[in-house]
């Protein structure tokens, strides 16, 4: 598997805005056939911050990912809700391995 955690800090004033076109993307990311997981979480003491947990089953499939319309809205829908570019780490499961995440 190849996960990614996606770290998001939000204006304030567009908390709701970023939870309504993140939960669009994620269902139909989880959808998509080199998914395995994409996860939407909110920081419980900051509420501007909010983690994206993305589990591909491949190294390529978040290329693919990104080519869809999707991917293209949510992109351009939050990109000036951020407060400053969102980052990303890439992981490898330890556990559960690969049949574990269906």
């Amino acid at each position: 598997m190849f996960i990614v955690h996606v770290f998001v800090h939000v204006k304030p004033d567009q908390v709701e805005a970023f939870k309504e076109a993140s939960l669009a993307n994620a269902r139909n990311s989880v959808q998509e056939p080199g998914i395995a997981r994409f996860d939407v979480i909110q920081q419980q003491d900051d509420p501007t911050r909010f983690v994206l947990v993305e589990v591909y089953r491949t190294a390529d499939d978040p290329a693919r990912h990104k080519e869809t319309a999707h991917y293209a809205a949510w992109r351009d829908t939050v990109v000036d809700m951020m407060a400053e570019p969102r980052t990303s780490i890439k992981y490898t499961n330890v556990f559960p391995d690969e049949n574990g995440w269906d």
